[in-house]
């Protein structure tokens, strides 16, 4: 029996009732959900609990919904969650959770919400696989196969073939990441079932996830599987959709901003102290960083300084600002003696995009280290967690150069999303005539993907996301090693889905 776990075997309704009395007197905000429905909040005069004709029966109600359920067991367990058992028609049993959203953990609550979700999807899978079988059904995270709790996925079988399907939750922060997932439940179920044929992937994706998902899906490998997608509606229903109605990227390319030829003097002496990187940022400020914490930003005249709340500068602070300078340089040093130090560990995707800037060439010898553009184009709205660079070789192809510090497993489909963005900029030729790379020749190839990030901080799932795009897009993985803080050096470099060899080779 788990720690922390008590069952009551087959207890009396007396100890069932005097249990639920008591949960719901300690509950200060008792919320009761059954899976499948959006949970009811309880309140004294909405709910009752009693025995009749010697069944115990619980029932709540709220304007347009009423529950009634005959209550027969009860698990407890995790501190403000209580587990009941119900008896259903046919002598199926299911449960009812009552929960203190005062008391209960964020993960309990998530937890049951995840619950409601599963059988929403449990009836959209119904009807949009009419005949299918549902094999498998969880919203429960696999931590060791990468499978996330957030996104509920399915199997469906119909004689020897087989479907995977996954949905995401309105609410969910990154809806879009469901692709991510469903990629990786689908190659999970294909090395599991190897008598079932999986031939095809199933999203169900809310309203406003919609466009990036099928966007993603245009430049998969269309020999990999068949996909569907389906959008939920408010209501709880679902639309089968065509994702090559989806193909206008919402994109924009502003014009190349130019940094001022004169700094303003306390600006020019502040770019002249040794640790101090100035990088012109896409809305044509220019920012001032140690190693890539931005302590400064330079907007027309202003200069304004500062880690929290910035204020404008002028000669008299010039003082506190070479103060403010030399403790990022020390905190903020690969040799700082408090590697755990708040300001060692801010914005690491950052620092990573200081080194590469400095040693481009050490990525890759046929790229040229200037001009070299970050966030353009901007992808609206978007908390990506990356660092996205532009650059061109020598031959004047684009590079796009995405970097993550740790490891993440959405990396290559939000690397996707930036490459096509570009990509599409670039066959208008519209870096050139927007005023990116000034005095260049820039080549009409495909441009290329590079991935880089520590070697070790490659996610195990990203050789199952790169093997699931399209061949006509050349990305590479470069694998840093582990003191990339100090010096990069590159320990693999591989193409596409390819497996790293030896470090160091």
């Amino acid at each position: 029996m788990p720690a922390g776990d008590r069952r009551l075997k087959q207890p009396t309704l007396e100890t069932i009732l005097e249990a639920t009395q008591a949960f719901l007197r300690a509950s200060h905000r008792p919320v009761l959900v059954e899976p499948g429905e959006e949970p009811l909040p309880l309140g004294p005069d909405n709910h009752r609990l009693e025995l009749r004709d010697g069944r115990l029966v619980f029932e709540a109600w709220e304007q347009h919904r009423l529950i009634v359920r005959r209550l027969v067991g009860l698990r407890t367990g995790a501190r403000g969650r209580l587990e009941l058992i119900v008896e259903r028609f046919g002598k199926r049993q299911g449960n009812l959770l009552l929960y203190d959203e005062q008391r209960a953990g964020s993960s309990e609550l998530r937890r049951g919400r995840r619950l409601v979700f599963r059988e929403r999807f449990r009836l959209s899978l119904r009807r949009s696989f009419p005949g299918w079988r549902l094999a498998d059904l969880s919203a429960d995270a696999d931590l060791e196969n990468s499978l996330s709790g957030a996104f509920p996925r399915a199997f469906l079988v119909r004689g020897a073939a087989g479907w995977a399907a996954i949905a995401a939750p309105p609410e969910a922060r990154d809806a879009a990441g469901v692709l991510t997932f469903g990629l990786i439940w689908l190659d999970y179920l294909r090395r599991r079932e190897r008598r079932i044929i999986v031939e095809g992937l199933a999203l169900f994706v809310p309203e406003h996830a919609t466009a990036t998902t099928c966007l993603r899906l245009r430049h998969l490998d269309p020999r990999l599987a068949r996909f569907a997608v389906f959008v939920l509606g408010p209501e709880g229903f679902e639309e089968q959709i065509d994702p090559s109605d989806f193909g206008n990227l919402n994109t924009q390319l502003e014009p190349c901003p130019r940094t001022p030829p004169a700094l303003p003097p306390l600006a020019r002496r502040l770019a002249s102290l040794a640790p101090v990187e100035s990088v012109p940022a896409a809305d044509g400020t220019l920012s001032f960083r140690v190693r890539g914490l931005e302590f400064a930003r330079l907007a027309g005249e202003t200069l304004l300084f500062g880690l929290s709340r910035p204020r404008a500068a002028t000669a008299a602070d010039w003082e506190t600002i070479e103060e403010l300078v030399a403790e990022l340089d020390q905190l903020r040093s690969p040799e700082a003696r408090d590697s755990s130090h708040p300001l060692f560990r801010e914005r690491p995707e950052a620092w990573l995009e200081s080194q590469v800037r400095r040693s481009l060439r050490t990525i890759d010898a046929a790229l040229e280290p200037e001009p070299i553009y970050s966030h353009v184009p901007a992808i609206a709205g978007a908390d990506r967690g990356i660092i996205d660079l532009v650059t061109a070789d020598r031959q004047g192809r684009l590079a796009v150069i995405e970097l993550k510090a740790s490891a993440d497993p959405h990396l290559p489909l939000q690397a996707l999303d930036y490459w096509m963005r570009v990509r599409w900029h670039s066959a208008r030729d519209e870096f050139r005539t927007r005023g990116y790379f000034p005095g260049r020749s820039l080549s009409p190839a495909t441009p290329r993907l590079l991935l880089v990030a520590p070697a070790l901080e490659f996610h195990p799932t990203t050789e199952i996301l790169l093997g699931a795009l399209s061949l006509e897009i050349p990305v590479e993985r470069i694998g840093l090693a582990a003191d990339w803080r100090r010096q990069l050096r590159v320990v693999f470099r591989v193409a596409g889905a390819a497996r790293p060899g030896l470090a160091g080779r």
